[in-house]
């Protein structure tokens, strides 16, 4: 039978790293035919075997002496020869088989032959006295009756094979019993009931020891069997590398450690056992702390400084208590864990950190903006959140592709950390958009001039393969816990004070105040009051008249949304459309004034036209020009009577996605006019996509023209591009006769402005629209 090294016995208990138990789950004991009992059964039998040959043979020859005179002398030799024979090769037999018969490659004896052996020898030894007790005096059965009984007692050594000890008791109750009828009339009642008595001693006493040693051998055999595996599994860690053991005494000395440690620590065993374990893991305070308590514990990391270089370590260990509840030390299992504890280090480093530009993600930018806002609250010293947007990077990407468009934005990583340095820490939180959290925020005029560096060194020229792009930036910036008392307060008052700078003209940085929460709280409670005007239809249409410029007659009208709020009274259009643009309300309110317009329209006769802007939400929708057929075949009016006014800013979008949208709506007959033509985005490119029928040229030019030589330039280019694309020119904001004729002599088509009419009611619309109707029937 296998069985474990001293050293793996004493290392069973020992725990893995992670605090599991190495110890095996228990399984059902064997029968008797269990390999690991069986071993145990064949090796004690094996011990036992002289014990019982012994008692067999005496017992022979005290038989002799008491038949001696009654006997003739070559029953009683040929017999306890016999008798000291059978037990003698019996014996050997028994103590071969327990070096043969055992562990895994032993054959297994037959339980049959061991009782078969057992039975043969009972009846051996029983054949003489039987054969010879009718004949003898009383005196002589006395005698052979009482060794007949005490020999049953040698079933004791028996007793680790429980079915021969009770076929060994059944042959000498069976003799015993045989002999006592014979002699029943002779041997005195008290001679027999001695003798039945210490037969029936024997029989109980030897079939509890033996109830008692079969359970022990079952026991030890399942201890040993677990034992055994254990101490394979524990080598097994051991030599795959999986890790190592370890084993101190009450005082910390090492007792037993692993090969693999021995290596690990550059020293041979001679130089670690009997020293300090602590000690030699580099005084670790933690594991000092551990060992004191005398407690389990599990996944102790600890720096250790090697021969290879600093590695990380893992340990765990269980308390060793001998039976008296004595503290005798500590055993347990360690690991070297450098490989995971840097995968972990490189894992942690990629989830906190942007991979394009390398620097914090948005999830560290905030943990740090929490570290450096429990520093503020404690030190009393503030911090600062800048927030930065790129302007102007959209087209730099829709124009050079994302290639560079990546190489820009690594380029202004490397601006932003240069300009911060060592001041605080730059994050990115995607796309196009920074954070910088400073720690020290004591000084503003520090954090403004910081500001005003950051967005003079972004709005560099950029050199990406011999391309010059350039763009700017926008900063909000919030002071906690002076403006925050959170991370996501702060974060908020950062992007309110953003979006004031990118809605004051972008370029510049803006510092959260309250006059910009008020404006927020403002701005929630303005879309608030917007879903309730849709649904209590609060809004009304004004028009304003279109006149032609060659004979002053009217040919149209520009439909104006207008908002007249119960409490605050009339709110201008600039107020609330990009409240409803940056809320989706745009689209539902675009769809309720293209249906007013077609209403209104349907009133007027022909030729007066209807022109309606249509925002770059609005037009962003596919379903637009489905939207603008349904009404138009609702109301029954021809296509050529609706005209839609888009501004230079929807090609800021899918540029693709507004040309389709736009083509649709003009395959229907609709009018597309090009609204403030020359104010913003530059979209002279679009102009040759047979789109626009209609370029209308914003009021800033026409009022300054009188003064600025340079617009009337501006207005005459304009115009010879329009008439280049077969588009008519509408120019707005006419307000005097000498911007009227200066227009007209430029080329303009149609003219819009205060001196033909402010915008109308509808009521008004409609009596100026049929007055002029009238005044051509008078004069035909």
């Amino acid at each position: 039978m296998y069985e474990a090294p001293d050293r793996y016995k004493r290392m069973i208990a020992a725990r893995l790293p992670g605090g599991e138990s190495l110890g095996l789950s228990s399984q059902p004991a064997p029968d008797e035919g269990g390999s690991p009992l069986r071993d145990i059964q064949l090796l004690s039998r094996g011990q036992l075997a002289p014990f019982f040959a012994i008692a067999n043979i005496v017992a022979a020859l005290l038989a002799w002496v008491a038949l001696a005179g009654v006997t003739p002398v070559a029953y009683l030799l040929g017999w306890t020869g016999a008798v000291a024979a059978a037990n003698f090769l019996a014996m050997q037999l028994a103590r071969t088989q327990a070096i043969t018969h055992v562990g895994r490659s032993g054959r297994k004896v037959p339980r049959l032959l061991m009782i078969g052996d057992v039975v043969l020898r009972a009846a051996l030894w029983l054949s003489l006295p039987l054969f010879l007790f009718n004949g003898l005096d009383v005196g002589s059965q006395v005698i052979l009756a009482s060794l007949t009984a005490a020999l049953g007692t040698a079933a004791l050594g028996l007793v680790v094979v429980p079915a021969c000890a009770t076929g060994w008791l059944a042959m000498f109750v069976a003799g015993l019993s045989a002999e006592l009828l014979v002699a029943r009339a002779s041997v005195p009642f008290n001679h027999m009931l001695s003798i039945l008595f210490t037969l029936g001693l024997a029989v109980f006493g030897v079939l509890a020891i033996s109830r008692w040693a079969f359970r022990q051998l079952e026991t030890n055999a399942e201890v040993g069997s677990q034992s055994a595996s254990a101490s394979l599994l524990l080598q097994e860690y051991e030599q795959r590398g999986v890790g190592w053991l370890w084993q101190i005494d009450a005082d910390n000395r090492v007792t037993y450690i692993s090969s693999r440690m021995t290596a690990l620590l550059g020293r041979p065993s001679s130089q670690i056992l009997g020293h300090s374990l602590p000690a030699l893991l580099g005084g670790h305070a933690e594991l000092g702390r551990v060992l004191l308590e005398k407690q389990t514990f599990t996944s102790l990391e600890m720096e250790l400084a090697t021969a290879r270089g600093t590695r990380w370590i893992s340990i765990a260990g269980d308390p060793i208590i001998d039976t008296a509840g004595r503290f005798e030390g500590f055993r347990g299992v360690g690991s070297d864990v450098t490989e995971v504890r840097q995968t972990q280090e490189r894992l942690t480093h990629l989830a906190n950190v942007d991979v394009l530009s390398g620097l914090p993600n948005r999830g560290r930018v905030r943990q740090l903006l929490g570290e450096a806002l429990r520093s503020a609250t404690t030190g009393n010293v503030p911090c600062a959140i800048m927030f930065l947007d790129l302007d102007g990077f959209k087209p730099v990407n829709d124009t050079f592709g994302h290639p560079k468009g990546d190489a820009v934005l690594q380029a202004v990583a490397k601006r932003l950390c240069d300009e911060v340095g060592a001041d605080g820490h730059v994050g990115r939180m995607g796309g196009d958009e920074f954070a910088i959290v400073i720690g020290d925020a004591q000084s503003r005029r520090k954090i403004e001039g910081l500001a005003d560096r950051i967005i003079r060194s972004i709005a560099e020229p950029y050199q990406i393969d011999q391309t010059e792009i350039i763009i700017g930036v926008s900063i909000g910036c919030a002071f906690g816990p002076i403006d925050g008392a959170t991370v996501d307060d702060l974060i908020l008052k950062a992007d309110l004070a953003l979006y004031e700078a990118k809605g004051a003209g972008r370029g510049v940085a803006k510092y959260f105040s309250s006059e910009l929460q008020s404006e927020q709280e403002d701005r929630v409670r303005l879309e608030t009051d917007l879903r309730q005007a849709i649904a209590l239809k609060q809004f009304h249409l004004l028009f304003q008249p279109l006149v032609s410029a060659r004979n002053q007659k009217l040919v149209g009208f520009e439909a104006l949304i207008r908002w007249n709020h119960p409490q605050r009274g009339l709110v201008p259009p600039p107020v609330f459309i990009p409240v409803a643009e940056e809320s989706g309300l745009m689209p539902t309110i675009g769809e309720w004034v293209i249906e007013e317009a077609c209403r209104a329209l349907v009133s007027w006769p022909e030729p007066i036209t209807l022109a309606v802007n249509i925002s770059p939400k609005q037009l962003a929708q596919a379903g637009l020009p489905n939207l603008v057929s349904q009404a138009l075949t609702r109301h029954k009016l021809p296509a050529n009577r609706l005209e839609l006014e888009v501004t230079e800013g929807v090609f800021l979008g899918d540029e693709a996605a507004t040309l389709d949208v736009l083509h649709r709506l003009r395959a229907l007959g609709v009018g597309i006019a090009l609204d403030d033509f020359g104010t913003g985005y530059s979209s002279i490119g679009y102009l040759n996509k047979a789109v626009f029928h209609k370029l209308k040229i914003d009021g800033s030019f026409v009022r300054e023209a009188g003064t600025r030589p340079e617009n009337v330039a501006i207005i005459q280019s304009i115009v010879q591009l329009a008439k280049s694309f077969r588009m008519s020119i509408t120019a707005e904001g006419v307000e005097t006769a000498q911007d009227f004729e200066r227009m007209r002599e430029l080329g303009c088509d149609t003219i819009q402005g205060y001196l033909f009419g402010r915008p109308l009611s509808f009521a008004r619309a409609s009596e100026m629209v049929h007055g002029l109707t009238a005044k051509q029937k008078l004069a035909s």
